[in-house]
């Protein structure tokens, strides 16, 4: 998958919060998008995702070897995002919610559901209702949910959110086992959630008005 971002730019009443950003995204690569709290980065990663409208400029999407092009209004089909702003069913049990899940959008081929909750070590909370979980192991269903789409395209905001030590070596090994083929777009002022991205975005470098 390809993603570009042509002179895009987005504000909120007078104020830019990036302008005049041009960028290729493509797969079997991954990137950073930088800066400080409040700088724009969640914004400019739900441009790219298709999920907020540009104020000026265009984005583009092209899916498999044929470079098909797809509308914005389709391009969720091809993306899948970890937020922490992004709810969780929490009156669901986890192998509930993944079922649920898996309705719009189907797992990795040759994962199954119990496969999946075993990877992220929740077996044991399987069958609690998610409002019981702690943040933590909130966080680990919202990246499940993400990284074992069968999308072309996963985008994270601050993945690391509420996860101790444990919880970032899994997410480290989740990235490296599903994502080397894939486009990966991680939203962060952390370096230890974007230390395997080769290519970073400043999003202080498009402030201009």
């Amino acid at each position: 998958m390809k993603i570009s971002l042509i002179n895009a730019g987005k504000r909120f009443n007078r104020d830019w919060i990036f302008r005049k950003i041009t960028q290729e995204f493509i797969s079997g690569a991954a990137y950073a998008i930088t800066g400080p709290n409040g700088s724009g980065k969640s914004t400019l990663l739900q441009v790219i995702g298709g999920a907020m409208m540009m104020s000026e400029g265009n984005v583009q999407y092209e899916v498999g070897t044929q470079k098909t092009e797809v509308h914005v209004d389709q391009a969720f089909k091809y993306i899948s995002i970890a937020a922490p702003y992004l709810e969780l069913i929490e009156e669901m049990t986890l192998h509930e919610f993944l079922q649920f899940h898996k309705q719009f959008k189907p797992f990795l081929p040759h994962y199954d559901i119990p496969e999946i909750i075993n990877a992220i070590g929740l077996q044991a909370a399987a069958q609690k209702q998610i409002r019981f979980y702690s943040s933590g192991m909130k966080q680990r269903v919202k990246l499940a949910q993400a990284i074992f789409s069968d999308v072309p395209c996963v985008l994270l905001d601050e993945p690391c959110t509420n996860l101790d030590a444990a919880g970032i070596a899994l997410y480290h090994k989740l990235i490296n086992d599903h994502c080397n083929d894939r486009l990966v777009i991680v939203s962060s002022n952390d370096e230890q959630e974007y230390s395997f991205c080769k290519e970073k975005i400043s999003i202080a470098d498009f402030k201009k008005s």
